[in-house]
C-alpha cells in the first residue's frame, strides 16, 4: 500500500504543478494579446481582467493538490483528508481528474491505508 500512496502523492503534485503552469501560460497569452497595436482600450482592459482572474482561479484550485501531495508523501493524516477532498472536486475533470480521483478514493479509504496514516500509539509501561 506504501507504493500506491507514493504514486498518488506524486500524481497529485504533478497535477497541481501542471495547473499552476497552465495558469501562468494563460496569463502570459492573454496579457500578451493586449499589446497588439490598435486593439482598443476596452478589449485590452477586459483581456487583462480575464487573464488575472482566470490565472488566480486556476492557481487557487491547483495549490491544494500540491500541498495534499506533499502531505501524503510525509504520511500526514491532514494530507490524506485534503487529497480526498480534492479528489471529490476533481471527479468532474473528465477523464484524467476522474481517474485520479477514483484511484485516490480506492486507495486512501482502505483500512490498511488508514492505519498507515494513524498516529503511532506509544506503548504504556505498567
Amino acid at each position: 500500500m506504501d507504493k500506491h500512496v507514493d504514486v498518488i502523492s506524486i500524481l497529485w503534485i504533478v497535477s497541481g504543478s501542471l495547473g499552476i503552469l497552465l495558469a501562468i501560460f494563460i496569463f502570459w497569452i492573454l496579457w500578451g494579446i493586449t499589446f497588439i497595436p490598435n486593439i482598443g482600450y476596452e478589449a485590452s482592459y477586459i483581456l487583462r481582467l480575464v487573464a488575472t482572474w482566470v490565472s488566480i482561479f486556476l492557481a487557487v484550485f491547483s495549490a491544494p493538490e500540491i500541498i495534499g501531495g506533499i502531505g501524503l508523501l510525509k504520511r500526514k493524516e491532514w494530507g490524506r483528508i485534503l487529497v480526498l477532498v480534492v479528489s471529490f472536486f476533481n471527479l468532474v475533470n473528465f477523464p484524467l481528474g476522474t481517474a485520479l480521483g477514483v484511484y485516490s478514493f480506492i486507495i486512501l479509504l482502505k483500512e490498511e491505508t488508514v492505519q498507515l496514516f494513524a498516529p503511532s500509539q506509544e506503548v504504556k509501561k505498567s
